[in-house]
């Protein structure tokens, strides 16, 4: 199946730093794809530039067809990406509802108050970001992507910091997602929770990205295993 999104052979350095040497992202509609690695080894970096939130060194970002070599968010954006980052996507200066609305008004997108009901923060659209826990924080951001109702959904660590619970439900709802026909790639360690959900396994490691295919074929990948995996192999 053609990737919606392809990120190909990408390079990127910080200062004298080499952190992506041939580096590869692919978003499939209909697939929830899941990136893993070590911190500080790449991924946000990656996920970053596929997202045209950064420039690479070298490389190209291939969206619905057309070929980038310097992307850039707000033109990928308007074809229909979501970009939700490892750090707060809202606003404090607004309510939760207010800003859904604004997203929903922008790109034609679904239901505020549907969405809000679906992650379960429907009693706090009328607050601001500042007055949620960090779960209802997340949550509010799935509402966002909900109301987009995007082509394509990059999600750098959606589950981090956040209570299991919350993390079980947002990962049904990344599912459910990726069901209704959008290509869903998401980094994390939350390894047990992601693999289960997984249609599809990446590893990023020394510089460069290994498509490992299913769940099962990941575990059964042996550097994979033994250079990340351990004891979650057993899985």
């Amino acid at each position: 199946m053609t990737p919606i999104l392809a990120a190909e052979c990408i390079v990127k350095s910080f200062g004298t730093r080499r952190v992506l040497s041939s580096a590869t992202l692919r978003a499939v509609s209909g697939q929830l794809r899941v990136l893993f690695g070590r911190n500080g080894i790449g991924k946000s970096t990656l996920l970053k530039i596929a997202a045209g939130w950064l420039s690479a060194d070298g490389g190209a970002v291939h969206f619905d067809g057309q070929v980038y070599e310097s992307a850039k968010l707000p033109g990928l954006a308007a074809r229909g990406l979501f970009y939700l980052p490892d750090h707060d996507l809202l606003s404090a200066a607004f309510s939760v509802r207010r800003q859904l609305e604004m997203i929903r008004d922008r790109f034609g997108g679904g239901d505020v108050a549907d969405s809000a009901e679906r992650v379960g923060i429907a009693r706090r659209l009328d607050q601001t970001p500042r007055q949620l826990s960090g779960g209802e924080l997340r949550r509010a951001e799935f509402a966002a992507a909900l109301v987009r109702r995007p082509r394509c959904l990059l999600a750098d660590e959606p589950l981090r910091g956040i209570p299991p619970k919350d993390a079980e439900e947002l990962t049904a709802i990344l599912k459910e997602i990726a069901a209704s026909g959008t290509a869903v790639v998401v980094t994390g360690h939350e390894v047990a929770a992601l693999l289960q959900a997984a249609d599809h396994v990446s590893w990023c490691t020394s510089g460069t990205t290994y498509e490992l295919g299913s769940p099962t074929l990941a575990k059964q990948h042996d550097q994979f295993r033994r250079d990340y995996l351990g004891s979650w192999s057993t899985l």
